[in-house]
């Protein structure tokens, strides 16, 4: 079963599930399996559907998860071996960047071996290991999964603390298959493929969104100082400051709830643009303070997708902040997104009452993508030299993300395929209007 260890507060994001989907956004809350329905997951159009270009990658999308990752479908042969898939994530402790990833990621492997015939009919079962909160936890995980001979190559989720260690300790034996990075650790590694992107490029457009849609000369910019965060933090400042944009960055302690003064300090109350920036646990504490300050301006408000939580939804009264969400994948909800109605079926089938977090879109299409690459290069040939040489060679579309990926794009980034972002700016009671379409960092 998916995991059972997440709260309420999906309840009208469910409701608004089934209606698009009859009619055809992450973290904290409860999350089941059961037995899916008969119709195959996905079988809604051919890879590349066509259609006016909308959300996610228009007429590009991924709208068959069949023929998206190959081989033929049904259950895979339990007789066959199994391949194994290691699972790396930061959950479990204090600090938490993306605790309903691993939904994602057993939610691929659920579809892949029920509905999708495994890698060439093998089973894929996820070898995990979880970083709470050291550093050696890292080292951990690699070399548990780094000496298992068994594991073709390595999923991560959201990962901060012990990313140095777990790739000095992996030393290029196994490929890694980020969906998005949270440092620019993962970018320079020569084993390492990040569909999404890293935080110095996905964020980067935030320069793009604030010169060329709100015609923007001053930024405030918030952010908590916590891993993870403050180096978001910078890739934003910096593609501000490229944009030509005059940058204000205010971090404040990790816990400090009152938060008027590193807004104002900020100067958010005369800023063309806000950036409040920060992981779950301090949204619902900026929200606040730009109410205080009487800054409600949606469309001027610019943040992550980490505050599109239910637990900040709940410390708000029942629904998000309302503010422009940049996001690197596609938005859940999204109808203009031909690939988000085959995602949101699969989750309603598997009930993943976390379907709208966006970490649990980006890992389940790093599984599933990563499966795709497993069986394009055979069963019997999955060395960690052709896995990468496959990875990087993706050209794309990814499933439930950009249209086109290019991997090695930049020399001082090696492991990044993505720099695009997309923008919706949020209505209230899951409402969300395209504010841009797949921005890329200011040249």
């Amino acid at each position: 079963m998916i995991s059972k260890t997440r709260s309420a507060g999906l309840g009208a994001a469910a409701v608004v599930t089934l209606a698009l989907v009859a009619a055809g956004c992450g973290g904290s809350g409860s999350s089941s399996s059961s037995t899916p329905s008969s119709t195959p997951a996905g079988a809604t159009g051919a890879t590349g559907a066509t259609g006016a270009q909308g959300g996610g990658a228009g007429g590009q999308s991924v709208t068959n998860y069949q023929a998206y990752i190959g081989g033929s479908p049904g259950k895979a042969d339990s007789s066959k071996s199994p391949i194994y898939i290691g699972w790396v994530n930061q959950q479990g402790g204090q600090q938490v960047i993306g605790a309903a990833a691993t939904d994602g990621a057993d939610l691929a492997v659920k579809l892949v071996n029920d509905q999708l015939g495994g890698i060439d009919g093998h089973p894929v079962v996820l070898k995990k290991c979880f970083i709470k909160s050291a550093e050696e936890e890292g080292t951990s995980c690699a070399q548990k999964l780094g000496n298992d001979k068994s594991v073709a190559a390595i999923d991560m989720g959201g990962v901060a603390i012990g990313i140095q260690p777990f790739y000095s300790t992996i030393a290029g034996k196994k490929p890694v298959i980020v969906g998005v990075a949270v440092t620019p650790v993962d970018s320079v590694q020569k084993n390492a493929v990040i569909l999404f992107g890293d935080v110095t490029k996905v964020l980067g457009p935030f320069g793009s969104y604030a010169k060329q849609v709100l015609h923007a000369n001053s930024a405030a910019l918030v952010y908590p100082n916590i891993a993870g965060i403050t180096d978001g933090a910078a890739a934003i400042a910096k593609g501000l400051t490229a944009a030509g944009i005059k940058v204000k960055k205010v971090g404040y302690s990790q816990g400090q709830t009152d938060l008027i003064g590193p807004l104002t300090a900020a100067g958010a109350p005369s800023a063309d643009i806000v950036i409040p920036y920060s992981d779950a646990s301090g949204c619902v504490n900026q929200a606040k303070g730009l109410k205080q300050l009487g800054i409600t301006d949606a469309k001027k408000i610019v943040s992550a997708p980490l505050c599109l939580n239910p637990t900040v939804s709940a410390g708000l009264g029942g629904d998000y902040p309302i503010w422009t969400y940049a996001i690197a994948s596609s938005l859940f909800g999204d109808p203009t997104d031909p690939g988000m109605k085959p995602y949101m079926q699969v989750t309603q089938q598997y009930k993943v009452k976390t379907a709208p977090d966006p970490w649990v879109i980006v890992s389940f299409s790093d599984v599933l993508t990563t499966v795709k690459f497993l069986n394009e290069v055979g069963p019997s040939n999955l060395s960690s030299s052709a896995i990468l040489t496959k990875a990087k060679g993706f050209k794309g579309p990814v499933a439930l993300g950009a249209p086109q990926l290019q991997c090695g794009k930049y020399s001082d980034a090696p492991a990044v395929c993505n720099d695009r972002t997309q923008f919706f700016t949020y209505h209230g009671k899951n409402d969300f209007k395209k504010a841009a379409s797949w921005l890329q960092p200011p040249q």
